[in-house]
């Protein structure tokens, strides 16, 4: 038997990562459906200052608008160097949300003259579930590494090509995907949650 739940993103690239890494957990018990199921919702506004505050919101308010339980999440990437930005700014550090190329060419500009051993960075997702009884469950995973001078790699997205992870002498855009899910912030995060979201889906009946 498997288990219907929304994942409250647009985002085809982040569904294909998610249904990825959650088929590896729970094999064939979970059916993940996105938002493009549903195409007359809009996409929520992230209004809140944290990870776990913006992850919440979309998976309140994607269950709320369909009745189905909902996982969200909301990740970034934080700078040491640059105090911790781009923080829950991620996605929009530039300006525009989701340009993935001016986000990464703004980050190597402001840390053109820092030097390596001052660009540790680490990848940060909070996982959240909304079930339709107002119960939440919130998970959170971390990948450290450091922020190259150049990009390299073409797989994955966002700051992948610029990240190197801790203890590896290729980027997140070097691996493959599956060796990425294994040690990624949302890999972790949803392996944390994954028991109880399952937990949780099974109590509906």
């Amino acid at each position: 038997m498997s288990y219907k739940l929304l994942l409250a993103t647009r985002n085809q690239g982040k569904i294909v990562e998610f249904r990825r890494i959650l088929d590896a957990i729970a094999p064939g018990e979970i059916e993940l459906v996105g938002l493009d199921q549903f195409p007359h919702l809009h996409d929520v506004d992230e209004t809140g200052s944290t990870f776990e505050e913006n992850a919440l919101i979309k998976a309140r308010e994607m269950s709320l608008a369909t009745g189905l339980p909902a996982i969200a999440d909301d990740s970034g990437l934080c700078v040491d160097a640059l105090n911790g930005d781009p923080g829950i700014y991620s996605a929009r550090w530039a300006g525009g949300h989701g340009d993935d190329k001016a986000n990464l060419e703004k980050v190597l500009q402001q840390l053109k003259d820092i030097p390596d051993v001052n660009r540790g960075a680490y990848f940060i997702c909070v996982a959240a579930l909304h079930m339709p009884d107002g119960r939440t469950i919130c998970e959170e995973g971390r990948f450290y590494g450091s922020i190259l001078h150049s990009p390299l790699g073409e797989n994955g997205f966002g700051y992948d090509p610029i990240f190197m992870p801790e203890g590896l002498d290729i980027t997140s855009a070097q691996m493959s995907s599956e060796a990425k899910d294994a040690l990624s912030h949302r890999g972790k995060a949803l392996r944390a949650i994954a028991p109880r979201v399952m937990s949780a889906l099974k109590s509906l009946g």
